[in-house]
């Protein structure tokens, strides 16, 4: 497809990228990435660290030239990103701002220099949580508050998409927590946010879709309910004695069982998709009843997002 033609998927997404590859010499950073955020979306860019995240988040911005591939922001192509920059918003690493100077008269430098009106500073200093924090130097400001005041230069603006990269990264537990929150409020008003992170479990909550990459190639896009992976798992324990005895039990009713804890006499039992972990719990309970084997413990462990997602990326080689 050339450049310029808009493929037909584009009016329904903001992002629609087709076979994003970057190389820096002989080393390919991000090869072959095609995937789709659909508008009005909280997006996930998640992976690894070193996975390639930031490059294309570089290329969609118009940052980074691909190698090859291309894609479409906003419904027009990154080679004319004149025609879309100005509806984004975006934090690329760290935000950049004079330290001696007031978060609110940081913004309205911004706001003039790229254009914008500056009269929305004070409403986004709200927006943001800093009330009452606007005029104090951005150099007093701890590091969870200049990640905020960066979040509110994104906004400038209003634009329809914002790209946040690692807004969490270096934050204690309340700081990722208060940004998830502002994600949360900034996608109400009808933006496409995508936020990238290494730490798929502090954006589960706020994310709609994911994109999850892996050595600078994509492993999932789609919808969070869509990311496959680990199953749910019983835990069945009946003591160290019996522990054998219930195994082959389990393993007669059918089921796919591999120990789990041999001094507790325990098991994991993978419950697969669509099955009724309820209703298998109540056959190996009903069971183990009628063998004369006593059930210690039978828990159901839900497969959580973090876990799909480790079934997926080659975490330990990367640093």
């Amino acid at each position: 497809m050339k450049a310029n033609t808009i493929p037909h998927s584009a009016g329904d997404n903001a992002i629609v990228a087709e076979s994003l590859t970057k190389r820096f010499g002989s080393h390919t950073v991000v090869d072959q990435v095609s995937f789709t955020v659909p508008t009005g979306m909280v997006a996930g860019l998640i992976g690894p660290n070193g996975a390639g995240k930031t490059t294309i988040m570089g290329m969609l911005l118009g940052l980074v030239r691909p190698t090859s591939g291309t894609a479409w922001v906003l419904g027009s192509n990154i080679a004319s990103r004149g025609e879309y920059l100005p509806r984004v918003g975006s934090l690329i690493e760290s935000p950049a701002f004079h330290p001696g100077v007031s978060a609110v008269d940081n913004l309205r430098s911004l706001a003039i220099l790229g254009g914008h009106s500056s009269g929305g500073v004070d409403d986004l200093i709200d927006l943001v949580g800093l009330t009452g924090r606007g005029g104090d130097r951005y150099g007093s400001y701890s590091l969870g508050m200049k990640q905020r005041l960066g979040i509110a230069a994104a906004l400038l603006g209003d634009p329809e998409l914002v790209i946040l990269d690692e807004p969490t990264n270096g934050l204690d537990p309340m700081g990722m927590h208060d940004v998830r929150r502002l994600i949360t409020r900034i996608a109400h008003g009808g933006r496409t946010v995508i936020v990238s992170s290494h730490l798929l479990a502090e954006l589960e909550a706020v994310c709609d879709w994911l994109v999850v990459v892996d050595r600078g190639g994509l492993v999932h896009a789609g919808p969070v309910s869509a990311l496959g992976g680990s199953n749910d798992v019983l835990v069945v324990a009946a003591g160290q004695h019996a522990g054998e005895e219930l195994g082959r039990l389990i393993e007669r009713l059918g089921h796919e069982v591999e120990l789990h804890d041999p001094d507790a006499g325990a098991w994991r039992v993978v419950v697969g998709k669509g099955d009724d972990a309820q209703a298998i719990a109540a056959d190996i309970n009903l069971a183990a009843h009628r063998a004369g084997v006593v059930v210690h413990e039978l828990q159901h462990v839900r497969a959580n997002l973090e876990s799909r997602y480790l079934d997926l990326v080659t975490v330990g080689g990367h640093s």
